[in-house]
């Protein structure tokens, strides 16, 4: 199982990058882990300065903007 993290403030792009990975993991048959992480002093320790960021497994594999669904589904099936 992956572990997904969602780094923002709750913001509407955090809040839709949360729902396509949400939507993509259903899609794919795929069981994951998804978090909502807002501390900021939390985001600022994985060195995301721009939200929404993501963090897949530890790694963070995006930050700023909402990512591509073809980018989701990627980082899903990985």
């Amino acid at each position: 199982m992956k572990n997904i993290k969602v780094l923002g403030s709750g913001c509407k792009n955090c809040e839709t990058t949360a729902n396509l990975i949400r939507i993509a993991a259903e899609q794919a048959g795929a069981e994951i882990d998804l978090e909502k992480i807002t501390d900021m002093a939390e985001i600022m320790g994985y060195g995301v300065m721009s939200t929404p960021g993501v963090v897949v497994d530890g790694k963070v594999v995006h930050a700023g903007g909402l990512p591509g669904p073809d980018l989701v589904r990627q980082w899903i099936a990985e």
